[in-house]
């Protein structure tokens, strides 16, 4: 499965936010990498601007060129506001899911997870991290995985009540996916708008 395994805190610095999670080296430089970042003060293009919020978009979910113009095309299907349902789409991806759910401690981690099927939904093992998970559906760790301390260890204190579309049974180690979120309260500062405006050229 291919995915982005190049320096994180260079794409963080790029976009100044800590789309892979913490980041000591963004806490330390908050300007673009390279030699002369510091002091870069070329303003961007229209085009610029919506190009570099789908690179944004596409790092943060962990989700490569192709499989973002499918999701993209998909969501120019579905009646309403195409960047919303787009960004809708992205987080009923099971990875996000898994990531949300607090099983593990980023989305990498939980793409990871969801491989090496220590995920079940609906109590049947899948290892697609791109599945897309349905209102209702109940999405937990498998039984032999349950010990694992990387899973222990995010867990421990997560808050779940952080997000309303989720409701989580921990004697289970399973989340059930209550409905897909509102814009509103999905957390990632992606100017969707520009995403749409870029597709739409």
């Amino acid at each position: 499965m291919a995915r982005y395994i190049g320096p994180k805190s260079r794409i963080a610095r790029r976009f100044d936010s800590p789309i892979f999670g913490p980041d000591k080296a963004l806490e330390r430089r908050h300007y673009a990498p390279g030699q002369h970042g510091v002091n870069r003060r070329k303003k961007s293009s229209e085009y610029g601007l919506q190009l570099a919020e789908k690179q944004k978009a596409k790092y943060t979910y962990g989700v490569l060129e192709k499989q973002f113009r499918l999701l993209f095309a998909k969501a120019l299907r579905i009646k309403g506001i195409t960047g919303e349902i787009l960004l809708q789409l992205l987080e009923s991806r099971l990875d996000n899911v898994v990531y949300r759910l607090g099983i593990a401690p980023t989305r990498a981690a939980a793409r990871q997870m969801v491989s090496h099927k220590h995920i079940v939904v609906d109590g049947k093992v899948v290892n697609i991290p791109s599945f897309q998970v349905k209102p209702g559906m109940v999405v937990g760790v498998r039984e032999k995985a349950k010990s694992l301390e990387v899973i222990a260890t995010s867990l421990e204190g997560f808050n779940h009540s952080k997000y309303s579309w989720i409701e989580w049974n921990d004697q289970d180690k399973a989340g059930k996916f209550l409905n897909v979120p509102p814009r509103e309260e999905i957390p990632e500062t992606i100017k969707e708008q520009l995403i749409v405006e870029l597709y739409s050229k």
